[in-house]
């Protein structure tokens, strides 16, 4: 197969960096880029190109087409960024670094943020989920599983289970725009093919919920996966 993909060599790792940090090749600005290529199943590259610019809105309250200058637009935008917050920002980080921040840094990732996270989820379930919803058994995911690193708990409804991602945000995040990869995305479909229901993800500051109409997306699943054991219709 033929690798189409440039390769930036060093630089790759910044433009990354900038482009998730500043989320300029999510759906809301490029257009749901997977599914339009397996509707298209191109057979060549230029057919997937034609295929894109004709078909391709970005996603949101007011969609609008994605054209050659939307792409090139968003490269300027991402190399403003780079150039003006991101390269400034990292050459004042790399002149103050010292040995002990490292050092603090591992010991804190490993000891106290994992410590944090752990109790962070556990609260979301025991003090909210498991409140509200009784009648569900909330378990902790496995970490044999494959989803596991995707999925947080799983709350079963009788022999099946919806899946519970628990992502930490700060109170200025901007979780409305957020977008799973499209990695997760596929777990997620593995997950609802093996346990029949869907995944929900939670943002939660401390130990409370930020998108609490997600607690009525699951009470609606916990309905479907109840009648679906009765032998009813999902």
């Amino acid at each position: 197969m033929k690798i189409h993909s440039k390769s930036f060599g060093k630089k790759e790792k910044v433009l990354n960096y900038a482009n998730q940090t500043y989320q300029l090749s999510r759906p809301n600005k490029v257009g749901a880029v997977m599914a339009l290529i397996r509707e298209c199943q191109p057979k060549t590259i230029e057919e997937w190109e034609k295929w894109y610019f004709e078909k391709a809105h970005t996603e949101g309250k007011n969609p609008a087409k994605v054209t050659n200058d939307t792409l090139v637009e968003l490269g300027e935008r991402l190399y403003v960024k780079i150039t003006e917050i991101v390269i400034p920002e990292w050459q004042e980080a790399f002149n103050q670094l010292t040995l002990q921040d490292c050092i603090d840094y591992i010991y804190n990732l490993t000891i106290n943020r994992t410590y944090d996270g752990f109790y962070r989820e556990k609260s979301v379930v025991t003090e909210t989920l498991e409140k509200k919803f009784s009648d569900v058994k909330f378990v902790e995911s496995e970490p044999e599983l494959d989803h596991a690193g995707d999925i947080d708990y799983l709350g079963y409804v009788g022999n099946k289970a919806f899946g519970i991602q628990i992502k930490p945000v700060t109170a200025k995040a901007n979780f409305g725009n957020y977008s799973p990869s499209e990695r997760m995305k596929a777990s997620f479909r593995a997950f609802e093919q093996k346990y029949g229901g869907k995944v929900f993800i939670i943002f939660s500051i401390d130990d409370e919920i930020k998108n609490i109409e997600v607690l009525e997306e699951i009470e609606k699943e916990i309905v479907r996966l109840k009648r679906l054991q009765e032998g009813g219709k999902g």
